[in-house]
């Protein structure tokens, strides 16, 4: 199993990827335990003194005026995250918990929250021993950090709340923190507020889809090509010459290399090399390297700002290197809920491009020669006909995800929290629309495989062979009507986990 070191200079997205996905032990620095209890120092000096300090000696938010005496600073915090985790809904994916935990993880081993070297520990030794808090969907607002999401993990480090072990079945927290050896904490001034004050939920599910979409776009430019392929379309225009020379947008050069090497060798598409009665190829199949290509320089900007958003400390209030501590907005989430919002769209544009080329493969009149809708026995068979009904479904609900979250603001706390990001909000829409953006391109992949195949006895090319070939491993081919949901389903896998990539590398 992996192994993760955090210390005070962070952690990659491929750390948090292997621990969020992989299971990837965490261990702390001797840096970073040295780091939180120097600012830990700074924060008992001030807990000490008479000057009211936010987060230390008085109440949040709205109730920051409350200055709240030594000997209830304890129930201070306790009663913060038992009041916060106030999510309600369905109990979040195991991989995004584990995310945000191991973001705040990092922030936390930054030595700019004053929490004690224990409250890092703790959490590192949830993550280990495969102890996941369960969180509810609804609670984040993406001000003030994903706080509802936070709380309900802090709960899990007091001893309470709820959570699952690492075969996901819910257990009392008690019970799962004695059987691996972790005690549980209680807290002190300060560390419930750094347990909750972050991005880390929304940023953790950012670079996930990241993640994912860096796959799906490479994915998606070869099932495009393949459709090219069945649908008698030419590798001409996929040319470098076209591209990168004539309009320098990176990704579309990408996707357009891509396509063309995917039609390399092809049978198919020599067979009609020189048919003047194709002049042009329809947007859907022409057009594929600049859609698909700005999908790519969406994800790379994306990826720009969680980069940046991966690098900060948020905190609020923040212990400074000279000891001062600091209220600040930093844990506004506007930058992240933008760009989540921005990817959102993009997926939309991809898998509504993808539905216009499995259309086009089903229609008789645009087909170039192919059956109606691919049926064995047209009439008798009705063939991928629903496929598409339930493609244009899915690009239907991409396009009302594509709505954007972060436009939308509702203020909170008495007012005092005036204006939020809903950054929450756009990466879970964000994370379903990719969802849906996988079946979209497996049904194209049906398609696509289908019409390329109908065309025997021409060939076609070694790329297609390999991807079809590894897709009849769990998808049948042409032939009678048959249970297609399993199919489908089968193919949404095989897209999933990177199976069109890996069949050709």
């Amino acid at each position: 199993m992996a192994e993760v070191r955090i210390s005070t200079s962070g952690m990659t997205f491929a750390d948090l990827v292997a621990i969020a996905r992989h299971n990837a032990t965490v261990t702390i620095s001797a840096d970073s335990l040295t780091a939180m209890q120097s600012s830990r120092d700074h924060v008992e000096e001030l807990a000490a003194s008479d000057t009211p300090v936010y987060g230390i000696s008085t109440g949040f938010g709205a109730l920051a005026n409350r200055h709240v005496s030594q000997e209830l600073r304890t129930q201070l915090q306790r009663s913060l995250i038992r009041s916060h985790a106030a999510g309600v809904g369905n109990p979040v994916e195991r991989e995004v918990v584990r995310a945000l935990m191991a973001l705040r993880l990092k922030t936390l081993a930054s030595g700019k929250t004053g929490v004690r070297p224990v409250i890092a520990q703790t959490m590192a030794a949830l993550l280990n021993a495969g102890i996941t808090p369960l969180v509810r969907e609804f609670g984040s607002l993406g001000c003030s950090g994903d706080l509802a999401p936070l709380a309900h993990c802090a709960l899990v480090l007091m001893g309470e709340g709820e959570a699952v072990d690492r075969n996901g079945i819910q257990r009392p927290v008690l019970e799962l923190l004695a059987e691996a050896n972790i005690s549980p904490v209680q807290l002190a001034e300060k560390e419930g507020l750094a347990l909750i004050n972050g991005t880390d939920g929304m940023l953790g599910m950012l670079i996930l889809a990241i993640e994912d979409l860096t796959m799906l776009v490479n994915s998606a430019d070869v099932v495009a090509a393949m459709s090219v392929e069945g649908l008698l379309g030419t590798d001409r225009v996929f040319i470098p010459e076209l591209h990168q020379p004539l309009r320098a947008h990176p990704g579309q050069a990408e996707s357009a290399a891509r396509m063309l090497e995917t039609l390399k060798g092809s049978g198919i598409v020599a067979s009609h090399l020189h048919d003047d009665d194709r002049v042009q190829d329809a947007y859907s199949l022409r057009c594929a390297p600049q859609v698909a290509g700005a999908v790519r320089d969406t994800v790379a900007y994306a990826a720009t700002v969680a980069h940046r958003e991966l690098a900060a400390i948020i905190d609020n209030p923040v212990v400074l290197d000279d000891g001062r501590i600091s209220s600040n907005g930093n844990f506004h989430g506007a930058p992240v809920a933008y760009v989540l919002d921005f990817l959102a769209i993009a997926v939309a544009d991809l898998g509504s491009i993808s539905e216009r080329r499995t259309d086009r493969a089903l229609d008789k009149n645009r087909s170039a020669g192919l059956p109606p809708f691919l049926a064995h026995d047209p009439g008798v068979d009705s063939g991928l006909m629903i496929a598409q009904y339930t493609q244009a479904a899915l690009v239907s609900e991409n396009k009302r995800l594509a709505t954007p979250a972060s436009v939308d603001s509702i203020p909170s706390s008495a007012m005092q929290e005036d204006h939020v990001s809903m950054g929450w909000s756009a990466a879970r829409k964000l994370r379903t629309a990719i969802e849906n953006l996988t079946r979209i391109i497996a049904i194209e992949l049906v398609t696509a495989a289908r019409a390329i195949e109908l065309r025997a006895p021409l060939t076609p090319s070694p790329i297609s062979s390999k991807v079809i070939a590894g897709l009849r491993e769990y998808v049948s081919g042409p032939g009678p009507d048959r249970y297609l949901s399993p199919e489908l389903e089968a193919a949404t896998e095989f897209v999933a986990t990177g199976r069109v990539m890996s069949a050709i590398q």
